[in-house]
Order: C-alpha cells, then structure tokens, then sequence
C-alpha cells in the first residue's frame, strides 16, 4: 500500500512538520517537529500512527526544537545527517534507506542551506526542508550555508520528474504543496541558467 503524507502546520515561524505511514500498518515516520511538536504528536494520534524514527532535515532549532518532546513521548529514534546533529541515533547520508513497512524513504544529501540539510524521497515525492520551497529556496547567508552546493543540490532536485510532489518545510509560498513541474516554471531559482546568476540571485 503506498505511503500516505500528512503535512502539519507547526509554530509560529510557519514551519510544516510531516508524518509518512503506512496506512495500512499504522507505521511511519515523523519529520521536523519544529517549535509546536504537540501539533505532529496530535496528527498522529488521530490516526493510530506508530512513530518509529524522527528524521531531521537539517538542524536549525526552528526544525529540531521539538525532537525531545517526540522522543519522549514516542521513543522513536532520531534520524539526521551527522554534520547538522551528530548525536543522531541514525546518521543519515546519500542513499540510506528508511524502511516504512514495505516501503523505502531514500535520502538525498542536499548541502547548500546547511552543511547536513537533507531531502526525504518517499515514492513519488520529495519532503525539501529549507532546501526547495514553493516558488522559493533556502538561504544560504547564514553560517555553514554555501551558495554553490544549493545550486547543486536545487539542479538535482529539478531533475525529478516533473509531477513528483513538493512538500517544503515552511508555508512560504502562494500553495502549501507544489510539484517539481511547477517549481521550474515559478521558482526563479531554478531557473537560473548558471550558477554566476543563482548567487547573483540568491545573495544579492
């Protein structure tokens, strides 16, 4: 049975949190529980969901401020890539693999934002962080950021296809949820022909 995606509206900094299950199961994952964790322990409590690991996409505290309340209440096992949270209980690089019942969550190493920012890749779509938002993408002003390594990682997510859904990891868009089809004809960013014009974008 495919992965169901439930996005969760999470704080004040208009974060999203995620949970990806197995509805059949009731088994999945938790990810970004930002600065309102209740609000993702809720949306999975409404639906019976067993929450096995809690991945970060990167550590900003925005993202990580809730890991302990999730922890605590669920005994899932945190999952992040070591240069953002080294104290993970799962190092998360290129191409691991998150079992969901049946089903695989690949994880893309997407630096740029952040040195460990990564990208989940359920079948069928991406779950961006602060990697790719709708019409928009991360900084990459801020400590530990680099302006090409966004540029590389946003080419390789532009190469999905193009109905491959978009969940990013804050409401800062005209829609909560895009495509990857979408992105390259209204993101401005990946649509930059070079990387001279994406910094000149980007940090300009």
């Amino acid at each position: 049975m495919p992965l169901e995606i439930v996005q969760v509206p999470a704080g004040e900094m208009e974060n999203f949190s995620y949970l990806v299950y197995c509805p059949a199961s009731g088994r999945g994952i938790a990810v970004d529980p930002s600065l309102a964790p209740e609000k993702l322990l809720a949306a999975a409590a409404e639906r019976n969901i067993v929450l096995e690991i809690l991945v970060n996409t990167h550590g900003h505290r925005d993202h990580t401020a809730g890991n302990g309340r999730i922890v605590e209440a669920t005994g899932a096992r945190l999952a992040a890539h070591p240069a953002d949270v080294p104290g993970a209980d799962i190092p998360l690089t290129e191409g691991t693999l998150i079992t969901i019942s049946e089903e695989r969550v690949k994880v893309l190493h997407t630096p740029g934002h952040t040195p460990g920012s990564i990208v989940l890749n359920p079948p069928g779509a991406l779950i961006t962080g602060d990697t790719l938002f709708v019409t928009r993408v991360g900084r990459a002003d801020l400590p530990g950021s680099d302006p090409e390594e966004l540029y590389r990682s946003l080419r390789r997510l532009a190469e999905f296809p193009p109905e491959t859904r978009v969940y990013p990891g804050h409401d800062y868009g005209p829609r909560p949820v895009s495509t990857i089809g979408f992105e390259r004809e209204n993101n401005p960013y990946l649509q930059c022909p070079n990387l001279e014009s994406f910094i000149r974008l980007r940090m300009g």
